[in-house]
């Protein structure tokens, strides 16, 4: 599964969106992601895959960017091809 498809399916749970439906230009905050939803988020990523994010990483502002930041992290792609 590459990080885009994680970031999706993960995102899903927290808007009730399909995650077919959650394409990479998604701005966050148009489809229900606000601060608290984006961090709730980052700590389950963290606990998922034992890794950590960091404390001073920048806030994403699409799905797009949200896969950037923690492809790295995740060992994972960071393709974005829908």
């Amino acid at each position: 599964m590459d990080t885009l498809e994680l970031i999706r399916g993960a995102l899903a749970d927290y808007i009730d969106t399909p995650a077919e439906n959650i394409v990479p230009e998604a701005v966050l905050a148009d489809i229900g992601v606000d601060s608290l939803t984006l961090a709730e988020l980052l700590f389950d990523l963290e606990d998922k895959h034992a890794v950590h994010l960091g404390d001073d990483i920048p806030r994403p502002v699409t799905v797009g960017d949200l896969v950037a930041l923690v492809a790295p992290y995740l060992g994972g792609s960071g393709a974005l091809a829908a």
